[in-house]
């Protein structure tokens, strides 16, 4: 019997790995036009007389307000010297980040027909970490100068569990992100399931996003964060359930279980060991649970109730 069983779990497996390489195919075949302008690169060789040119090009990088001593003492400045420096060393080529982000897009309009391919436009924000990637609709920002490595000397004083995502393969999650926020309706109601299913379906169309990056990289995990996380799972949730926080709206949750910080506030002594954004992690599970218990379309669920999704996603955590 338990062969028999196994024989058809197997089965499955293949039949859908046979129908998720049938839709990469199809998404390799969608058009994208995709043009990246290197506005770090050109600030960095400019001179002062370029600046009338460059302002011409990019009007939405030079705020009206500033006038032109600001840009011109900026082209001198040693700081802005030395991150274009840096920068150089880290991105004297962009094509495997271009390749990446062409793919991202083409994965975007095939889920989402109606998407517009932005010009990405790559910059120096003197480590602004809080907008590292930044999408309008019109344009994708990625400000390379926080992404040289977690170690380097610019990121000195910046919290640990910060810097560690400063590198260039959070990247393209970290656009995919950008372009799911404006995908996912806000949290329908203020409590810590809505909130955890808010973020669950963000990492959901991550997950379709960017099929090729490793879940560690889409949470921005390390693999031990990760291992850790599925490892405890069903702990997690237990706790959630045994202490009733599903539908509390104590908002002190979010930065226990759903903001960046060093760990997850269980307060218990395994906090330490623990990485932080668990909700976010148990969220994206209860969404694929319901995406493989529902013939719904992507669409259909990010317009679901919270509570809905959870009644019908049959979630179990694993043990």
């Amino acid at each position: 019997m338990l062969k028999k069983i196994s024989v058809f779990l197997v089965i499955l497996l293949l039949l859908a790995c046979d129908r998720q390489s049938e839709t990469e195919k199809q998404i390799e075949k969608v058009p994208v036009d995709l043009e990246i302008s290197r506005f770090d690169q050109e600030f960095a060789a400019a001179t002062p007389q370029d600046l009338p040119k460059l302002k011409n090009k990019y009007p939405f990088l030079f705020p009206e307000q500033y006038p032109d001593s600001v840009w011109l003492a900026k082209l001198q400045d040693t700081i802005q010297l030395e991150l274009n420096t840096e920068v150089a060393k880290a991105f004297p080529d962009f094509s495997l980040e271009e390749d990446k982000l062409h793919a991202l897009f083409q994965h975007v309009k095939y889920y989402f027909p109606q998407f517009q391919v932005p010009e990405v436009i790559t910059i120096t924000s003197e480590v602004d970490y809080k907008n590292k990637a930044l999408y309008t609709g019109d344009y994708l920002f990625i400000a390379l100068d926080t992404y040289l490595g977690e170690d380097h000397q610019f990121y000195i004083g910046i919290q640990d569990y910060l810097k560690k995502n400063f590198r260039k393969a959070q990247i393209l999650p970290d656009a995919a992100n950008e372009i799911a926020e404006t995908l996912v309706p806000r949290a329908d109601s203020r409590t810590f399931l809505s909130h955890m299913l808010y973020y669950g379906k963000l990492l959901y169309l991550k997950q379709l996003f960017i099929p090729a990056e490793s879940d560690a990289e889409k949470m921005g995990y390390t693999a031990e964060e990760l291992d850790w996380a599925a490892a405890n799972e069903d702990q997690i949730w237990r706790y959630f359930i045994e202490n009733e926080l599903l539908y509390d709206t104590d908002s002190e949750l979010y930065s226990r279980f759903l903001y960046p910080a060093p760990f997850s506030k269980f307060y218990l002594q395994l906090d330490n060991e623990s990485p932080a954004r668990l909700g976010q992690y148990i969220g994206w599970q209860i969404i694929r649970s319901y995406m493989e218990h529902n013939e719904v379309s992507v669409e259909r669920m990010l317009k679901t109730p919270s509570e809905e999704i959870f009644n019908d996603a049959k979630y179990k955590p694993k043990k």
